[in-house]
């Protein structure tokens, strides 16, 4: 008998003893971080609404409760029960029973009023049917991407029961080693910006934090090839931790699935789709560009199968010696600061990713308290000196006097914008700017996925800021749903009525400017004297987006029919700061300020050379502690 096997059936035993006599425990195990209990008495399971959550401390596991196959009542019978236990105001849309685990997706436009205070509501239908209820929103706007993973994710059902016990077995093995030490190995994106990718290392267990690429410099990759990563084989990475689903951090993901990495990605559920949406995208670019993708569709689904989704605040663990807890990072939608609690109180290290420390528009800004954290490893892509945002409101008069004097002159406004996070903050500007007479009303285009991208959005309100999440949750009061938005979905026939039309505002992908449809926008408008490209994010250096920022007004672009031509850059071009997703020298200063507690250490990753060092040498003269400004390719040993 294995270790684990072993561990299951001690565990079966106790959770025996712990449960009333009258309930029955038919078989206990594991899949991913979480121990499942099956039992042919869940209706007694639910009517003691503490009784897993008592289970769950003593045996600190998170644990799931399943009905065993042959108590489960007909669905025909058990929708009917179930329907009525919800209030019709819940808007159901959907029912889905899956036998073999005893689960029941419910879908529905308000999952609070499912769910019921403190979960009373899905205690009762458990009471009520014997089937475990879980919960998923129906999309306020109709998302492709939420549909198809859904649905995907439900094909795959069987394999992914697999995956996940056999992750369960991994992460509750039996630890081999006697020593005790951490060491962090960085991969990229030091130095610089963009191949965000990390190994951190135990003598029990290797984790992949990040695997992205870097914008504007086609072929540099992460350094996947060395001992630490995947050099000695995919097999001994056991977990790869995805911060957030922006391409420098999440693009090269699905490329481990081609080396043969088999095991778990945890990340948000929001990042799970933002990852498959913006992955997708990616391959479909470079097959436009003429470019060998780095890998098939096929891994990106791949991926997708094999994450395990985290909720912020949920301590999990994802190996033998090691716990990770996600904190909102107010970056992008689900992205996460990543702490890692290792060994028995060894050590701790947490992982920014991008972070934004003040609230926006869209998000609560970034957490900064932990139990405990020795080093941080923190992101510094505007750690220079001189790195210091407008404050939002002024960005917000600003972007308004611009769109203003534009709208006058009969021209257009052109904003080139990242698909996820910088899209939707201008979106809500804008709303608010029109709704309150600040700016005339006028359609507003959104190109590429935004769109797409918005409608995950909406589908995960409990990741954005509370007032927002509050709007989204009344349909009348929806920002997002506002009529000046128009997506762009006619191709370039409609690009061309857009650019033949009215002044008008064009929020369009990509927003560094290195191909998608601002590309097309460029040739239709750029030779426009009225009209004006607005800059709202960072433009790395190398990109097409950095050099028309600089000044450049010819710009090389692939014509219709292949050719290679030079555009004459005609509109203007302006810079309006402090809408960008990252935190600027300031916030990035009071993070490390206020954190609580402050870590002894600090590697400044994520930005250009002058800036990491800006920040290391801050943070060292103002805190008293030690900090770095790594290469790449340099492995840092703690304990």
């Amino acid at each position: 008998m294995s270790t684990v096997e072993k561990q299951l059936d001690d565990l079966k035993a106790q959770i025996a003893d712990e449960v009333p006599d009258d309930i029955s425990i038919s078989d206990v195990s594991y899949e991913g971080p979480e121990l499942v209990i099956y039992t042919r008495d869940p209706k007694k399971f639910a009517q003691n609404g503490d009784l897993i959550r008592t289970l769950a401390g003593r045996l600190r596991k998170r644990i799931t409760v399943r009905p065993d196959p042959d108590v489960l009542s007909r669905p025909t019978d058990a929708e009917k029960e179930i329907r009525s236990v919800i209030p019709e105001e819940a808007g159901v849309t959907d029912l889905d029973f899956h036998a073999d685990t005893g689960e029941v997706v419910i879908e529905a436009q308000k999952p609070g009023m499912v769910i019921g205070r403190h979960g009373s509501t899905l205690r009762e239908i458990t009471q009520k049917v014997g089937w475990t209820p879980e919960v998923v929103r129906t999309p306020p706007i109709e998302s492709s991407t939420v549909s198809n993973v859904r649905n995907f994710l439900k094909q795959e059902r069987e394999d992914r029961r697999d995956i996940l016990e056999r992750v369960g077995r991994q992460i509750h093995r039996k630890e081999m080693s006697d020593d005790e030490w951490v060491r962090i190995s960085t991969l990229g994106c030091c130095r610089e910006v963009g191949r965000a990718s990390f190994v951190l290392n135990t003598p029990e267990t290797r984790i992949l934090i990040d695997c992205g690429d870097k914008p504007g410099a086609e072929g540099e990759v992460p350094y996947l090839q060395v001992p630490e990563a995947l050099g000695a084989g995919a097999q001994n990475i056991d977990a790869v931790v995805l911060t957030h689903a922006h391409l420098d951090h999440s693009a090269l993901i699905p490329l481990l699935f081609k080396y043969g990495y088999d095991g778990p990605i945890y990340c948000t559920e929001p990042t799970r789709d933002l990852m498959g949406l913006l992955t997708l995208d990616y391959l479909d670019v470079a097959a436009k560009e003429g470019r060998a993708p780095p890998y098939e569709s096929e891994m990106v689904r791949e991926a997708i199968k094999h994450t395990i989704p985290l909720e912020y605040g949920d301590v999990t663990d994802i190996a033998p010696d090691i716990k990770l807890t996600f904190h909102n990072a107010g970056h992008i939608l689900g992205s996460a600061v990543s702490h890692f609690h290792i060994g028995d109180g060894l050590y701790n290290v947490a992982f920014s990713g991008d972070i934004h420390y003040d609230d926006t528009r869209l998000f609560n800004g970034a957490v900064n308290e932990f139990p405990r954290v020795e080093t941080l490893v923190m992101e510094s892509t505007y750690g220079g000196r001189n790195d210091f945002q407008t404050d939002q409101a002024d960005s917000e008069r600003k972007l308004v006097e611009v769109i203003n004097e534009t709208y006058d002159k009969g021209g257009k406004v052109v904003i080139p914008a990242f698909a996820v996070g910088r899209s939707q903050e201008i979106m809500l500007v804008l709303e608010e700017a029109m709704r309150k007479g600040k700016i005339p009303e006028m359609p507003v285009h959104l190109d590429g996925m935004i769109w797409e991208a918005t409608a995950i959005h909406t589908t995960y309100p409990e990741y954005l800021r509370d007032e927002l999440r509050d709007r989204i949750f009344h349909e009348d009061a929806n920002p997002f749903l506002s009529e000046q938005f128009n997506h762009i979905d006619g191709g370039e026939e409609e690009r061309q009525d857009v650019a033949d039309g009215d002044q008008c505002i064009i929020l369009s992908t990509s927003g560094m400017v290195t191909g998608g449809p601002i590309m097309s926008w460029l040739e239709h408008i750029g030779p426009d004297e009225k009209s004006r490209m607005v800059f709202v994010g960072y433009q790395a250096q190398g990109t097409l987006g950095r050099r028309i920022q600089n000044g450049w007004d010819e710009i090389p672009i692939n014509g219709r029919g292949g050719r290679s031509n030079t555009l004459q850059l005609k509109m203007d071009v302006e810079t309006v700061d402090g809408f960008s997703g990252h935190a600027d020298r300031q916030g990035l200063m009071n993070f490390v300020r206020t954190m609580n507690p402050r870590p002894e250490k600090v590697l400044c990753v994520h930005g250009d050379e002058s800036s990491v060092q800006d920040l290391s040498s801050a943070l060292y003269h103002e805190f008293n502690m030690r900090t770095f400004a790594p290469k790449n390719l340099e492995t840092f040993r703690f304990r």
